[in-house]
């Protein structure tokens, strides 16, 4: 059930001034709730994601969290949303070190991988929503456009990922990159099922990339 103002932690707006301080207390809220529901997610899947016990632990009010996050699939979009920064931020500090388009798309989707499976039940709870989702999730593009940039050798010297100008972004190419992503999601979730080894997945992604990415 949802609060009405009164019974949330967020206070009526400030002054013009003060809006700076209001961006910076929400984002933090809102980044707060998020690792909330992570954590949660880590021990006990999707099912332990209840609202009333994200808010709970995120120390925020159930009204506050409902405004952030309408659904239970807006917040697992959300958690989704801070892998895929978190592995961008990775591939920033240290920039796939390969030669070709192939194989630096291997080491985007590898370092997700072990990223991902330090927590297995927070990645078995991820994967198997984006399967499910009810609601438009942004991670298969995103993902499908961080290997297009980093497969295409668009990280500069200070780490940065660029931008891919417009016309290099071509619809076969945006597909074959989606199509990648794709078997990466199959790999990983027959890997939580026990049916694929780390090893087992690296080979089939090489073995794709090779075929799907190696003209990027």
């Amino acid at each position: 059930m949802r609060t009405s103002r009164a019974a949330t932690d967020d206070p009526a707006p400030p002054p013009k001034g003060a809006t700076g301080v209001r961006a910076r207390s929400q984002h933090q809220r809102r980044r707060r709730i998020v690792q909330a529901a992570a954590a949660l997610a880590s021990r006990g899947g999707v099912e332990a994601m209840q609202m009333r016990t994200v808010a709970e632990r995120a120390g925020v009010a159930l009204g506050t969290l409902y405004r952030y996050f309408p659904s239970k699939m807006d917040l697992v979009v959300a958690v989704v949303s801070e892998e895929i920064d978190l592995l961008e931020t990775s591939i920033e500090r240290r920039p796939p070190a390969s030669g070709t388009p192939a194989g630096r798309a291997v080491d985007v989707l590898m370092r997700a991988t072990r990223g991902l499976m330090r927590e297995p039940e927070l990645a078995d709870a991820l994967i198997r929503s984006l399967i499910m989702a009810e609601v438009e999730t942004p991670f298969g593009e995103r993902l499908a456009r961080l290997l297009l940039r980093v497969a295409a050798g668009r990280t500069g010297t200070d780490g940065v990922i660029a931008e891919a100008p417009s016309g290099d972004v071509t619809r076969e190419r945006l597909a074959l990159a989606e199509s990648l992503a794709a078997i990466w999601v199959h790999e990983l979730l027959e890997m939580l099922r026990g049916k694929r080894t780390y090893d087992d997945i690296q080979t089939r992604i090489e073995l794709a990339a090779q075929r799907l990415v190696a003209d990027f």
